[in-house]
């Protein structure tokens, strides 16, 4: 295992040697260095003389397991200071997005449901690293995470929670119905969301734009049979859809152990190959998102993906999610697999960033957050008139069916949020 690190740290810091015109007997002193380095952080770093920081780290994730596949995503992942820094500010602006909406519906400013994605942060976040402008998402209700990377800011998401004009659905969608470019939800019907994502898929080969589908659904849904008419009809047709299980472990109140005859989702797939991958490392995401998009655009058709990651509220937040299981057990995977803090770990350790650095990310992100929660909270309502808009692209009747047939209103185009 040494000896293989060596060899690649070799590589490594012969390549970037060379990029920055360090001579090779100084190249070979340093390898040892790196060899003593943790092996789940095994970086290679050139400081330049303005700054004691690196710009590119490599490091080793956790063996992926897989159904029915030949190869497997490399598990020696590379990351640059940019990508890290990217990265670690979209995990921490979805804690602190999800930590405000929490608080938001405790005061009761926030009504009806609301599902946080506090835990599963490396899974949306991982994922985007890996998509293209062009490739498609669609998800189930817990879907803050997912508005947030598919390019709605802060106060698009934080408005649309509190039924505000800012919102991106301009107050009229709520929690579960958040869209932008290229996302299609925030679906509120438990599963419903996985034919639609093969469907998606269709239009991708369709218009044949080389485009995945990426579908997510939690392991509470992994058994409507629903998903499984739509593995079928993704692998009749050869669909570029990437079907990903959030196992966070628990549906509604109930252990996956109790629910699931199979707990291995990426093999639920059959004849549709699978990968398992530890949705808890973002880096380890992305490079089996990589893997799976490469997969699905070259024709083979779909792909099983199960992401192993936590959350740590409860399923809603009218479920305290300490009824079955313990508050230990909580808090035991905040200690030890939080995603967060483990990368913001490996960033220090392999000096892709320095503590100061990230204690100044994290107030921004903070403050950028605390003033679309202030927004989202002074921000009006919209009006009647509009309650009946945007119901159709292109709508063929005049009015809208009120709450009576005799009671119509005029539709109305408005659009998406400004």
């Amino acid at each position: 295992m040494l000896n293989n690190c060596a060899r690649t740290l070799g590589r490594q810091a012969n390549k970037y040697g060379r990029l920055y015109g360090t001579g090779n007997d100084v190249v070979s002193r340093m390898i040892p260095d790196f060899v003593d380095m943790s092996m789940n952080t095994i970086s290679s770093f050139f400081a330049t003389s303005k700054n004691n920081y690196a710009t590119e780290a490599s490091f080793e994730t956790k063996p992926y397991k897989v159904h029915k596949l030949d190869t497997t995503p490399s598990t020696s992942v590379t990351c640059t200071r940019d990508e890290a820094l990217l990265l670690y500010r979209k995990m921490q602006t979805i804690r602190r997005m999800e930590t405000s909406a929490g608080n938001l519906y405790k005061e009761k400013i926030i009504r009806g449901f609301c599902h946080l994605y506090s835990g599963q942060e490396a899974v949306a976040v991982g994922m985007s690293g890996a998509m293209r402008p062009h490739d498609m998402v669609i998800t189930a209700y817990r879907a803050h995470g997912w508005t947030y990377i598919m390019g709605i800011d802060p106060l698009g998401v934080l408005a649309e929670l509190t039924g505000r004009v800012s919102g991106c659905s301009r107050g009229k969608g709520g929690s579960m119905h958040m869209y932008s470019k290229n996302f299609f939800g925030g679906n509120g019907i438990v599963g419903a969301q996985v034919p639609l994502g093969a469907g998606l898929a269709f239009a991708q080969k369709y218009n044949g734009n080389d485009g995945v589908c990426i579908a997510l659904y939690g392991d509470g849904a992994s058994n409507q049979g629903q998903a499984f008419e739509a593995y079928n009809m993704a692998k009749l047709w050869d669909l570029p859809c990437i079907f990903v299980c959030e196992n966070n472990g628990y549906g509604m109140g109930t252990s996956n152990q109790r629910s699931s005859a199979s707990t291995a989702y990426y093999t639920r797939g059959d004849y549709i190959p699978g990968i398992w991958v530890d949705g808890m490392d973002v880096l380890a995401v992305r490079e089996a998102t990589r893997y799976a998009i490469d997969y699905c655009k070259s024709g083979k058709g779909p792909l099983v993906m199960e992401t192993f990651t936590y959350r740590y509220s409860g399923h809603s937040m009218s479920d305290p999610g300490t009824s079955y299981r313990t508050r230990d057990e909580i808090q035991e995977v905040r200690q030890t697999r939080d995603p967060i803090t483990s990368f913001k770990d490996r960033m220090l350790s392999s000096q892709l960033a320095t503590a100061e650095e990230l204690k100044k990310l994290d107030n921004e992100i903070k403050a950028q957050v605390d003033e679309a929660t202030k927004k989202a909270k002074a921000d009006r309502e919209i009006g009647l008139d509009e309650l009946p808009a945007d119901i159709y692209s292109q709508s063929l009747e005049p009015t809208i069916r009120g709450t009576t047939p005799w009671n119509g209103m005029p539709h109305k185009h408005v659009g998406v949020s400004s």
